[in-house]
């Protein structure tokens, strides 16, 4: 049985083949979750969190428009915030308020982890002035670190214009870019499996076996939440 993985669906004003307006989730995102042995499980932003989290294994935080600053204490808006949805953010710190209380393995991605800092107190630079939209470079994990025991050097490929600015409570920086840009994350006092990433691995993740990994540990990961969630139904 593959661990049931809860991926976030975005919305889209519109989608050619639905002929309406959609919920959706990056192919690429699904595949690279199905690859590593996952189930992905598209999730409908709505209430109820907690008792539709219940039946996961597992949580992919993906990436997306912005999130309002108003979640991070700021009461200006700069003006090159895009997709900002309050149903969307609701959700998404919904997700990972409880995901990270649970204790359930989850890999936060781009506006992902942007989204566990808010959630911990952090917040984000709204614009970066020499931003990382359509760039690929290099990224060191530090050693001893989560990703560094997934994967110690990538090539990250990004497409963020904001960053983490301060750090929320518990997270540590595990890799940044040459300009000093936090590119992933960790909780090491974390109750379950944590990782979070800047970049898109879901990107090259078909072709780059390191980038697939960061997938498959979550997967791995959530195996043992599967297990316990079927002991306890058998029990």
């Amino acid at each position: 049985m593959r661990p049931l993985i809860a991926v976030p669906a975005r919305f889209s004003a519109g989608a050619s083949a639905l002929r309406y307006a959609a919920e959706v989730a990056a192919r690429a995102l699904v595949e690279a979750v199905w690859r590593g042995g996952g189930e992905p499980f598209i999730m409908h932003p709505a209430a109820e969190v907690a008792e539709r989290l219940a039946r996961c294994d597992g949580v992919l935080l993906p990436g997306g428009g912005d999130l309002h600053p108003r979640h991070y204490g700021d009461a200006n808006e700069h003006d090159a915030l895009y997709d900002v949805d309050d149903e969307q953010d609701a959700f998404d710190l919904a997700v990972a308020e409880h995901a990270l209380a649970a204790g359930l393995p989850m890999l936060a991605i781009c506006r992902g982890l942007q989204v566990v800092n808010v959630v911990l107190g952090g917040t984000l630079r709204q614009h970066m002035e020499a931003d990382h939209r359509h760039v690929v470079h290099r990224v060191v994990a530090e050693p001893g670190s989560l990703l560094a025991k997934t994967a110690s050097e990538l090539t990250a490929s990004c497409y963020h214009h904001q960053t983490i600015e301060r750090l929320g409570s518990g997270l540590t920086v595990t890799a940044r870019a040459a300009d000093g840009t936090i590119e992933a994350a960790g909780l090491p006092e974390a109750t379950g499996w944590f990782l979070g990433v800047q970049w898109h691995p879901e990107d090259t993740a078909a072709t780059d076996p390191a980038q697939q990994s960061l997938f498959t540990a979550l997967v791995q990961a959530s195996t043992g939440t599967l297990n316990l969630r079927t002991a306890a139904v058998a029990g």
